[in-house]
């Protein structure tokens, strides 16, 4: 196959597909098109600086060298990055699946049934293992959970002091996201050896890690009372599979819980992505921040699920939200269930005694050899003294293959896990010089510490144990849910394009997916290149002049760029300036984010055409000129359209000594054709999981690299690790982030070119604007720029038709599951309201049969406006139709059973959502948020 072809294969509409979408535009050409819709002050006329596009194989083969370039040794190294045997039928069956990996956020949980009750195992796992009431699902990795754990136990606290104490055996990457997150937010982080130093006499919050990133496993009940007896809430960073042996934080005292739940399956990935889990006490669920899985009832009443709580929603809050959480890790996160429920209680109890047993033997070893080890009870990490002779240590395992992690000088960190074996084992005391580790052990753990209560209990974790019970729950669930593979997922604002199967391959590689974030870096020079190869790239496609790779999601690039612009302007001695300007369209996030930075956040109007009101910005800049730090804004705007203002707004921000920031979620209107680094912003996040194909994986995971002027370039995330110590912020647990999933859109751009990425901009803009042209006489187009363009989405107005017939935006998100559609995203950025992006990877075929659906659901609102079906008894109102529901013995509705199930004209392909319409207030009265029993889905 030539170079070029990968385009093709990328983009659906052919040459012949594209004149005839032209056609009905009115264009002819994309470039004519583009023209017309991109103002000439931003239009850049060059070519994307990239190397000529390689083809599947040729990328596939680079990738290969890269990898062979990175050493996949024993990692023994710890700190919560841990070596895990993926159970084969979830490698499979979950994690190269498309099923589960091009699903969407389960915001239409009629559809996302099967993710959701994945993700409710993975809740249950979490509150039963810690012993705690409710759990979300989930955040981004550990650091990142520790941190919203602190602020979750500043909210709840009674307390009134700003002090929040950290154990000083934290993961010290935790303790550098945590200082991270705090300083912007006046917290004050004391970091204390509580071993063997007092606690304050006033503080908020107490974080403890359990075990200790030294090994130590201590009983924290009495630091937990001293805790509550001043006012304060109590975190324990717990590691999941040390609980089936330990007594759980929720039995000792603790309020909140937080951690990953990479061990259990999730591969290290050079640091990600993993899902990382928050689970609190009875009281506290309604400040829990991200996604909480809930058990509600649907039109027939019986049991469904759905996001709970969603009021919390960022776009709902948004300066008041608690946190700017937005993407999960809801495909690591069912991962990380699934192995739960493949192992089941008694396979994770063996796991945890293997893995036990086996520091447990080495710590025997080396005491016999003369070793010193710590003389504190431990589940899988020892920390053996060698004064003077530690760096020597590390060296000659490193030799045998084996990474150790150096503490320092004198002290050597050894971490074991299911994966270790007798030879890890025996290479490791032939680097410390000891015999091999032989004969009986002791391997029992104290008394006082060891868990009693029983864990795990529901039939789901006991069921499912052979490869074929496993391997049919896993296709059953995924036949509830619609995802990519399935059809069109016009989701505005979201991205939904192909996720090619060549971009996904390498993830799986070993030399990928088995290297620890922590590392030698003579190990991991493969992954440095192509990062650098990766962040150079999108440097060039963007304008800027720096890019990290290290926030794990946008949400976390919008806080990485703002804390960028705080430390600039303190640089300058300009640390007064705390003002954030944010258009009243703006995704919630971006105000979150805000305050989250230290900022105070100022709205700025949007005119009737949906652009940010440039009057009502003189007057922001001009009241808050002395105080203004930036301006966050998304370019094409909220509304999918491309503002003739923007040069004209960053110059105003500039004037007044802002900086701009340029919220990256719709890139993929600009790519080839603007660079927002030259057309005045100073800093963006770019969401790899929308315009650089990541897949969304049910919600989740999600990278968000920060991108940079040259004067924000030494502002950039810092290496959480402390081994480069710079002073810089630590945005997430890992150097690189999520870096495992960078492949994929190393991939994209390798294969796509400087030609092929210029091209999907084009189609992605023509497709939006194909859709508006075929359905403005039916439904409303909202906004449009030049010459009634639109970028590369468009909203849809349903307002007047709601309040002429009472069918709503939910009636006909609703009734597109019957067409064999995902509805798009609903009444945002606009209440009432559909947002559609087709994306470039949509072939003319499924975008006519969206539009054709879509005029023959006006149709059918005609006919409820016209009398002909009563308003509460029609197919938009009873939508989705159920197999169950049509099928019944009785149809007591105005119309005929086909029309509900078939509206289409395919039958054979017909999906059948598992769940008719839900009742989410219901749900939200009568909160459950863990597996309910099986007997509640006997009909």
């Amino acid at each position: 196959m030539s170079a070029e072809q990968f385009a093709d294969r990328h983009i659906g509409p052919d040459p012949d597909d594209e004149r005839r979408m032209l056609e009905t535009v009115g264009y002819g050409s994309v470039d004519e098109l583009m023209d017309a819709a991109i103002p000439e002050v931003i239009r850049w006329h060059g070519t994307l600086d990239l190397p000529e596009p390689a083809s599947e194989r040729e990328a596939i083969a680079e990738l290969r060298a890269l990898a062979a370039r990175n050493t996949v040794a024993v990692s023994m190294i710890g700190l919560g990055y841990h070596g895990t045997h993926t159970p084969a039928v979830i490698r499979r069956n979950v994690l190269e699946n498309p099923a589960w990996y091009t699903a969407y956020t389960p915001y239409q949980p009629e559809i996302s049934q099967g993710r959701l009750e994945a993700l409710l195992n993975f809740q249950t796992m979490v509150t039963d293992l810690t012993g705690l009431a409710t759990a979300n699902a989930s955040m981004l990795d550990e650091g990142t959970a520790a941190a919203e754990a602190m602020t979750l136990a500043r909210r709840a606290s009674k307390s009134k002091s700003p002090v929040y104490v950290v154990d000083a055996d934290t993961l010290p990457q935790t303790i550098a996201v945590i200082t991270s997150r705090a300083e912007p937010l006046g917290i004050d982080v004391r970091v204390l050896d509580l071993a063997a130093e007092e606690l304050p006499g006033e503080f908020f919050g107490l974080h403890l890690q359990y075990p200790g990133a030294s090994g130590a496993v201590r009983d924290h009940a009495p630091l937990a009372e001293a805790a509550h007896a001043v006012g304060a809430l109590v975190t324990v960073a717990a590691d999941l599979l040390a609980l089936t042996l330990l007594r759980p934080p929720g039995e000792v005292g603790a309020d909140i819980a937080a951690g990953t739940t990479q061990r259990f399956g999730v591969p290290m990935g050079f640091g990600g992505p993993h899902a990382g889990y928050l689970a609190v006490r009875a009281g506290l669920e309604r400040m829990l921040p991200g996604r909480l899985v809930g058990v509600s009832r649907d039109a027939d009443g019986n049991p469904a699920y759905r996001l709970a709580l969603q009021t919390r929603e960022q776009h709902i809050r948004r300066e008041k939200a608690t946190s700017n959480i937005c993407t999960a890790q809801v495909l690591l996160a069912v991962m990380a269930g699934m192995y739960a429920v493949y192992h089941g209680p008694g396979g994770l109890r063996k796991i945890a005694e293997h893995t036990h047993w086996a520091a447990a033997r080495l710590a025997g070893a080396l005491r016999v050899g003369g070793v010193e080890v710590a003389d504190v009870p431990f589940f899988d990490t020892v920390t053996a003294v060698v004064p003077g002779r530690a760096a020597e240590v590390v060296a000659a395992a490193a030799e045998r293959g084996v990474n150790l992690r150096l503490v320092d000088a004198d002290r050597v960190g050894i971490s074991c896990d299911e994966t270790t074996t007798h030879a890890h084992l025996d290479a490791v005391c032939a680097a410390f010089g000891v015999p091999a580790a032989h004969g009986e052990i002791d391997t029992r753990l104290p008394e006082a510490l060891l868990r009693t209560s029983d864990f795990l209990t529901h039939p789901v974790f006991r069921t499912h144990h052979s490869e074929t019970a496993m391997l049919r729950y896993l296709r059953r669930l995924a036949d509830f849910d619609y995802a990519l593979d399935r059809g069109m997922i016009p989701l505005g604002s979201c991205t939904m394009k192909l996720n090619a199967t060549t971009e996904m391959e390498p993830i799986t590689w070993p030399e990928f997916a088995h290297i620890h974030p922590f590392a030698p870096e003579a190990q991991t020079a493969g992954y440095r290149e192509m990062i650098a190869q990766l962040e150079a790239w999108l440097a060039e496609v963007t304008g800027y002049d720096a890019v990290s790779v290290q926030p794990n999601a946008g949400s976390q690039g919008e806080l990485a760029g703002l804390l960028a612009i705080r430390a600039y302007h303190r640089q300058r001695g300009d640390g007064h300036r705390d003002v954030c300007l944010i258009p009243s369209s703006a995704h919630g996030t971006n105000a979150a984010s805000a305050v989250m930075a230290g900022m105070r956040v100022v709205v700025v109007a949007c005119d009737a055409d949906g652009n940010v009101d440039l009057v009502d910005l003189d007057a922001k800049i001009d009241k808050h000129r002395d105080a203004l730090a930036a301006i966050m804004v998304t370019y094409p705007s909220t509304h999918g359209v491309y503002e003739t203002g923007i040069a004209q707004l960053c110059a105003k921000v500039h004037d007044a000594g802002g900086q701009v920031y340029v919220d990256g979620a719709n890139l993929n209107a600009l790519v080839g054709f603007a660079k927002p680094g030259k057309f005045g912003a100073d800093v963006s996040h770019l969401n790899l999981h929308k315009t650089f194909c990541i897949p969304h994986g049910g919600g989740g995971p999600g990278v968000g690299p920060v991108a940079v002027r040259a004067h924000l370039a030494p502002f950039l995330p810092g290496d959480p690790s402390g081994v480069h110590v710079d002073g810089r912020p630590a945005i997430s647990a890992a150097r690189y982030g999520s870096a495992g999933i960078l492949p994929i859109p190393w991939a994209y751009l390798r294969m796509m070119g400087a030609a092929g990425l210029t091209r999907a901009t084009g189609v992605a803009v023509l497709a939006a604007n194909y859709v508006a042209a075929r359905l403005r006489g039916h439904f409303p187009v909202l906004y449009a720029g030049n010459k009634g363009l639109v970028a590369h989405e468009c909203i849809l107005d349903l307002r007047p038709l709601t309040k002429a017939t009472g069918v709503s935006v939910d009636d006909v998100a609703k009734r597109l599951i019957d067409y064999g559609f995902h509805a798009p995203t609903m009444s945002f950025p606009v209440a009432g309201t559909l947002m559609v992006e087709p994306t470039e990877s949509e072939d003319l075929a499924e975008l006519d049969r969206f539009c054709d659906a879509m005029i023959a659901i006006r149709a059918e609102i005609d006919k409820v406006g016209s009398g002909e079906w009563p308003a509460g008894d029609n197919p938009l109102s009873n939508a989705p139709h159920t197999a169950a529901m049509v099928s019944g013995d009785e149809w007591p509705h105005p119309y005929p059973r086909s029309v509900g199930a078939y509206p289409a004209q395919d039958r054979a392909g017909k999906y059948w959502p598992p769940v008719r319409r839900i009742d989410g207030a219901y749900g939200d009265r009568n909160l459950v948020c863990s597996c309910p029993s099986p007997e509640a889905f006997e009909s």
